[in-house]
């Protein structure tokens, strides 16, 4: 919960040759969410993702799917990280770690991250089919890839067991929400400090 008077909100609007998009988040919501980036089963996963996380999420993009989906995929997690980075601002007060076990009927994926402004990906899953809905099942690693990158996060994405697709990718997405959550919640016990013995987070610094 935000402390009061304390808002934290992020707003981007990014627009190249390959997509336009508006994003805006609200990192102490209730996990409402407007999405549509023209890719059916990707807005399915970042409404989970704004729903287990209680991220208040809008997201309009509009890409050049006549040519395939990469830009929009990637430009989409890059705005909505760069709109969560916003929010977070300084980082004060934040949990910083987030660790979740999702289970999705005979799937269990495992995240964990850190909100360290050190962005790294590493990524343990798999899919055994191209697609899911019309969506290409081998964005889905770029889509966590340019999301961490943007927000600063490391993050780590381990497929433990099961053989749904669909279960796979919902119960990473659930995991990562609910790892977001517990990354970004407030800690009444930090006051306004920066969760770093170096007291700053982010800003291209390397942070322990």
């Amino acid at each position: 919960m935000a402390k009061a008077g304390f808002s934290r909100t992020g707003t981007v609007q990014r627009k190249t040759h390959e997509t336009e998009i508006d994003v805006s988040v609200d990192l102490d919501g209730s996990g409402a969410y407007e999405i549509s980036t023209g890719i059916g089963f990707l807005d399915h996963m970042v409404e989970q993702f704004s729903r287990h996380s209680l991220i208040d999420v809008k997201l309009k993009v509009v890409g050049d799917l006549h040519v395939d989906q990469h830009h929009t995929v990637e430009d989409s997690a890059i705005a909505l990280g760069e709109a969560i980075s916003k929010a977070l601002g300084e980082k004060r007060g934040i949990a910083r770690y987030g660790l979740a076990f999702s289970p999705m009927d005979e799937t269990l994926a495992r995240v964990a991250l850190d909100i360290s402004g050190r962005p790294y990906l590493v990524w343990k899953a798999g899919f055994s089919q191209p697609r899911l809905g019309e969506m290409d099942t081998e964005l889905f690693e770029h889509w966590f890839h340019s999301i961490a990158q943007a927000a600063g996060i490391t993050l780590h994405i381990e497929l433990l067991y099961g053989q749904n697709n669909h279960h796979i990718i919902e119960a990473i997405y659930k995991g990562f929400a609910r790892s977001m959550r517990q990354a970004t919640e407030i800690d009444p016990r930090k006051g306004d400090a920066i969760p770093s013995t170096k007291g700053m987070l982010g800003s291209g610094t390397v942070e322990v």
